[in-house]
């Protein structure tokens, strides 16, 4: 009787996602109105919190039940320590952020009354270098969330995700750098519009889809505010309309519909209902002051959509 030949088993995961990205500490003064050039006004109110694209969305995923670990770099000073301390208190494998010499970043601005609006710079001097990424410690994720900011360290982490098994999930903002190189290791490009249609040089949301496809990612969404959300899998657009809410603060909307969506890649759901769930985590964090603090648990957002909430479209 000939022998069976032995299947080679993939490694089981051991985090449910993990994540790199950058992790400033966030100032956010409430104001009644922008200031003009050289106008000094009062502020109604200020929020201090960590933030960062990855590091909210993996707390949204925390908060959801799930298992979680950041890659990060943070200086060894005040701002980091808060940074780390309050990621930890959310639960966050914290094993892999890299503590550096240089100082911790630092994102300040300015959230308007009534619109929600918000403005923000950037101050950031640390980062993650390939020399950082120790592989074989890493935990094995079923989902590895990435945000392109420090490219070289990206690429090289995409790549090592794919090896392992993981699924590749992306998100990007806003045009900084050229972060095309990674695309070709990407299953889900989830981007916000302000970078999918500067980067493909259109203004129509399924031509950008295609464009940005073209690089190889099997699944690619755009995220227009409360224009809602389009993405194309298996050959077929979905459009999710935003849902209507009172805003206060749209800082880390786009984080928050990341951890709607990969809820529902971890769960099976399709592109439809990953859709949905991005856009309902996102309202509701837009109810709240800060990128962490509105970040709903979970019964709050299955409450929400089982209210039949009322949307822009």
């Amino acid at each position: 009787m000939a022998k069976s030949k032995s299947v080679a088993k993939k490694p089981a995961a051991t985090v449910d996602c993990l994540g790199m990205g950058i992790m400033p500490l966030d100032l956010l003064f409430g104001v009644r109105k922008y200031p003009q050039a050289g106008e000094k006004i009062d502020g109604l109110s200020l929020t201090i919190q960590g933030g960062g694209p990855v590091p909210n969305t993996l707390i949204g995923l925390t908060r959801f039940g799930f298992k979680t670990a950041l890659i990060a770099a943070v200086g060894n000073d005040i701002l980091g320590k808060l940074s780390v301390k309050e990621i930890v208190r959310e639960k966050v494998d914290t094993t892999y952020i890299v503590i550096k010499g240089n100082s911790s970043a630092v994102a300040a601005g300015f959230v308007e009354q009534g619109s929600g609006r918000r403005t923000l710079v950037l101050e950031r001097r640390v980062f993650v270098t390939p020399a950082d990424l120790n592989l074989a410690r890493l935990p094995l994720p079923k989902i590895l969330h990435l945000d392109g900011r420090d490219i070289e360290a990206t690429v090289e982490l995409a790549k090592w995700g794919k090896k392992v098994g993981a699924t590749v999930s992306f998100d990007i903002g806003t045009m900084r750098n050229d972060v095309s190189s990674v695309f070709q290791f990407v299953d889900h490009l989830v981007v916000a519009d302000s970078y999918a249609y500067q980067f493909t040089r259109t203004s129509k949301v399924e031509t950008a889809i295609r464009k940005l496809k073209e690089f190889g990612p099997s699944t690619v969404a755009i995220t227009e505010g409360i224009k809602g959300a389009v993405g194309f899998e298996n050959g077929r657009f979905h459009r999710q309309p935003a849902f209507k809410v009172k805003t206060v603060d749209t800082t880390g909307a786009g984080d928050a519909f990341h951890s709607g969506y990969l809820y529902g890649l971890l769960n099976g759901y399709d592109l439809a209902e990953r859709l949905r769930w991005g856009a309902a985590v996102s309202a509701l964090k837009c109810t709240k002051a800060g990128a962490r603090t509105g970040i709903p648990k979970l019964a709050e957002v299955k409450r929400f959509l089982e209210s039949d909430p009322a949307s822009y479209d």
